[in-house]
């Protein structure tokens, strides 16, 4: 299980931190759509302000119209079977070293993409976007790898066994705001088990939902396995649900 800090003498190294937290001072980054592996940057954009400086913008970020999302879905699926056929061993070793970089090297880039864009401390941005962040994927390769080896029970006349494969389509992901952790966890959990994810990330939470794809995608994640696609709540909605390859919604938050 990830360390988490609690006290001020137990919080992260102090100079990595310091320096992700200048580099972010006055930036604005900007976010592409991703679709099949390609940056796309469409016309229409929004902005993720600072919580605590609204005169910050700290993403400008490219929104996926209708038409886009469905070249995404079309994207995902085409991966869809050689992701599934590929060894639950394999699919585990990338989100465990995912963990290991967000762990290690990239610990202070999401702590500090959380910090800004979310208007965290850095206690709650350690809790949420690195500890968690780390355990959710350490655990749930352990669980998946033991999950492939549960079988049910066979006897002498009978013998029993399980394949556990991906659904017969793509999986949503749409994250919420304020956990940066939750996004990964939405959007790493199916792929993990073989699925293939558009990911909707909040409007504001970008910076750090976007961080967190990087870091998936180096750590040897396949392109087309998940698609990185901001766009409007109501028109990812209609564009997924009216798919019929659309098998499963990963969803943590609220509607209108």
């Amino acid at each position: 299980m990830e360390g988490s800090w609690t006290g001020w003498e137990l919080l992260p190294p102090r100079s990595p931190l310091c320096q992700a937290l200048a580099d972010l001072k006055g930036k604005t980054e900007a976010i592409p759509c991703v679709i099949g592996g390609e940056e796309v940057w469409t016309p229409t954009v929004r902005y993720q302000l600072s919580p605590f400086n609204h005169a910050h913008k700290v993403a400008k970020f490219c929104y996926a119209s209708k038409e886009l999302i469905n070249k995404a879905i079309n994207a995902a699926l085409a991966a869809r079977k050689e992701w599934e056929l590929k060894p639950v061993q394999d699919r585990a070793q990338i989100f465990l070293r995912a963990a290991d970089m967000l762990s290690g090297p990239r610990r202070a880039e999401v702590l500090a993409k959380t910090m800004v864009g979310q208007g965290k401390t850095v206690i709650q941005a350690e809790i949420d976007a690195a500890a968690e962040l780390i355990d959710f994927f350490r655990f749930n390769a352990k669980f998946a790898l033991e999950l492939e080896q549960s079988q049910p029970l066979s006897v002498d006349i009978s013998t029993n066994s399980m394949v556990y494969r991906g659904l017969e389509g793509f999986v949503a992901a749409v994250s919420p705001f304020n956990f940066t952790a939750i996004g990964g966890n939405l959007a790493g959990a199916p792929a993990l088990m073989g699925n293939v994810v558009l990911w909707k990330p909040s409007d504001t939470a970008m910076l750090s939902s976007y961080a967190v794809y990087r870091v998936l995608l180096e750590a040897g994640l396949p392109p087309n396995v998940v698609q990185f696609v901001p766009s409007a709540g109501p028109e990812f909605g209609d564009a997924v649900t009216s798919s019929e390859h659309f098998c499963g919604l990963n969803f943590t938050g609220s509607v209108p």
